[in-house]
């Protein structure tokens, strides 16, 4: 297919799959608090390669992946929860381990918690956002609806929508990428900036914290859904 209805689609695709703030956004903000901003910028950028590849699957194979994805999204969506639940309790208490060793001079845990490099940060953020279904689910309904892209599968029956070709694959994976790229990389700057207010052992501790809850709080929500 031509590559504008592909370019237009992959950004307003990619924008919608990264503007609503989960677990994994929450949690990338709080990276980028507590450490400098390529770190942030390196978990951003993990973020955005997945939504990518996601949409660069999609678009080669359409209705193929959800076909592949659904049987075990349930299994994939716990294994996200327990995953960004796990990281919320590491946080936390390395944040509280930070706050009460503050007063010693004989602990370096007294300095903000570095724990991340930038390449650790690219594939933690890969790893949480990949197992998380929703998202291919997503680029495959996309491509398969016909609802930005009516010449994707106008005329074969839903469920064996075919793709959208190399050519058109391409640009809307490297759209959607794009597009979730300026986002993520929005947020970890926001994180940053936020970092630097809250620049004391009390901001970090509350910033850690409450980024803690709400990671476990929408976890939980991504179980019962």
């Amino acid at each position: 297919m031509d590559a504008g209805p592909a370019l237009w689609a992959g950004i307003v695709a990619g924008y919608a799959v990264a503007l609503p703030v989960g677990a994994v956004a929450t949690y990338l903000v709080a990276v980028a608090a507590r450490h400098p901003w390529r770190v942030g910028a390196a978990g951003a950028l993990g973020i955005a390669t997945v939504d990518g590849g996601y949409a660069l699957l999609a678009g080669l194979f359409g209705a193929a992946v959800t076909r592949l994805v659904e049987p075990v999204a349930v299994p994939l969506r716990v294994a996200s929860a327990v995953l960004l639940v796990g990281l919320a309790v590491h946080g936390a208490a390395g944040a509280v381990r930070a706050w009460r060793d503050r007063g010693s001079v004989r602990s370096p845990r007294t300095a903000p918690p570095r724990d991340l490099t930038a390449p650790r940060a690219f594939g933690r953020f890969v790893a949480i956002t990949a197992v998380n279904p929703a998202t291919v689910l997503f680029f495959a309904v996309v491509v398969a609806g016909g609802a930005l892209l009516p010449d994707a599968g106008g005329s074969p029956p839903a469920g064996d929508a075919p793709g959208l070709g190399l050519l058109g694959a391409t640009v809307f994976g490297v759209a959607a990428w794009v597009a979730s790229a300026s986002w993520q990389l929005a947020l970890a700057l926001g994180g940053t900036l936020l970092g630097t207010v809250l620049s004391g052992p009390r901001g970090r501790l509350t910033t850690a914290l409450v980024s803690s809850a709400l990671m476990v709080a929408l976890a939980v929500v991504m179980l019962v859904r």
